[in-house]
């Protein structure tokens, strides 16, 4: 009976003139996401998008829907002719399918083909009093119903269905650009990520190594991370890029002043992360950073940091509490990886009373104290690039060589 799912845009409909280009972005991503179920099709018909289920089982298609950036909402519905004995006849099979038991039931009506020769209000008459007349144990209840039956009337047919599911909303994978991502293995940077993604923006990433501080599962928690959000991307596949950071965190806290250790370091980050990004045409850096969390996240810090970059920086999380980064985390199923006990470069090191009010000229001073820009082009020269996918089809390679597959 329920032979179609009904794929609405929401916000995508107020782009106007860019509309289309939305649109026919978020409309590859789900024939892509879907291109292993054989028997379904497709139908575009502009402010609606079909897929034809033509007998496949819908629940795992739904669970795959849930996760593409740019749906607002999807039902499963069924499908008849728009002729109000049709529209009839399948509302009571819709209902007796529903129903179980006592059900306190209310009707919509949207007519959108105005040529249809019943208004809304009649439709609805009409309908309601063939299924009273049929169906047992049912009563009406426009305020508190148990079930809400929509009926959508359109040039291309009747829709009926019960249920609506919410889609992420945002915007297609990738329309707004690409961005890159400053991982790090802890709960806040993945969820970052995923909003980014969410909103539109293509990611690769990048994360700071300092073997032998950190670990080879430090870099592991990572990947994984990484795999479990990629199903957001439209390729399903994420680009990270590891950089070799443990000459320069060794040399910070050599001949640096202790309190401005942090600081100096996410400079050096920003440094790396802006060259990098450059070269894989990312137009903006994209973080975890939360104002206030930590001493490199109060606004002087953030200016300090930021000042040896020109580059846009997307901050996601920029006003958020802990608990909301928490229950986002929860719901991407990146928390229980978060918060596995291996320390990344950002937690060693860290000195007892970190400066949380640094000054520039204070920062140059103390950075200046040894040769940074070489040691900069060696982390890169030496980076490890590994290309993620959320099916784990995962290879590394080293300086752009293939040397070996990981899984």
């Amino acid at each position: 009976m329920y032979d179609h799912i009904l794929i609405r845009y929401g916000e995508l409909s107020l782009k106007k003139g860019n509309r289309k280009t939305f649109t026919n972005r978020l409309n590859n991503h789900i024939k892509r996401a879907l291109s292993s179920f054989e028997k379904i099709r497709f139908e575009d018909r502009g402010v609606r998008y079909y897929v034809h289920l033509n007998g496949t089982e819908p629940d795992e298609i739904i669970e795959i829907l849930r996760k593409i950036p740019g749906i607002y909402s999807f039902s499963l519905v069924a499908k008849t002719n728009s002729n109000i004995d049709d529209i009839k006849n399948l509302a009571e099979q819709v209902l007796k399918s529903e129903i179980k038991g006592n059900t306190k039931i209310k009707i919509e009506t949207n007519r959108a083909d105005k040529n249809f020769p019943l208004k809304s209000p009649e439709i609805t008459k009409e309908v309601a009093r063939h299924i009273f007349k049929n169906i047992e144990n049912i009563k009406a209840d426009m305020h508190e119903p148990d079930l809400t039956m929509n009926i959508d009337v359109r040039p291309e047919g009747t829709f009926i269905y019960t249920k609506v599911y919410k889609g992420l909303g945002g915007f297609p994978s990738g329309i707004l650009g690409k961005g890159l991502l400053l991982i790090s293995g802890g709960l806040d940077s993945v969820v970052g990520g995923y909003l980014a993604l969410k909103k539109g923006i293509e990611l690769e990433a990048i994360h700071f190594a300092s073997p032998p501080h950190t670990s080879a599962q430090a870099e592991q928690k990572v990947i994984d991370l990484i795999e479990k959000i990629a199903c957001y991307d439209s390729n399903q596949k994420i680009t990270l890029h590891v950089i070799p950071f443990t000459k320069i965190q060794e040399q910070i806290y050599r001949n640096c002043q202790d309190d401005y250790g942090i600081t100096i370091m996410r400079r050096m980050m920003y440094r790396i992360a802006e060259r990098l990004a450059k070269s894989v045409n990312a137009v903006a850096l994209v973080t975890g950073e939360s104002v206030g969390q930590v001493a490199s996240q109060t606004l002087e810090s953030l200016a300090v940091i930021n000042e040896v970059t020109n580059i846009p920086i997307v901050r996601p999380l920029s006003t958020m509490d802990k608990e909301d980064i928490i229950k986002i985390a929860r719901d991407i199923e990146t928390y229980d990886i978060s918060i596995k006990p291996y320390e990344d470069c950002c937690t060693i090191f860290v000195p007892r009373h970190p400066q949380i009010k640094p000054k520039l000229s204070k920062a140059i001073e103390e950075e200046n104290k040894f040769d940074y820009e070489s040691l900069i082009e060696e982390a890169l020269l030496n980076k490890k690039v590994y290309h993620l996918s959320s099916k784990k089809h995962t290879n590394i390679f080293i300086n752009d060589e293939n040397i070996e597959n990981l899984f």
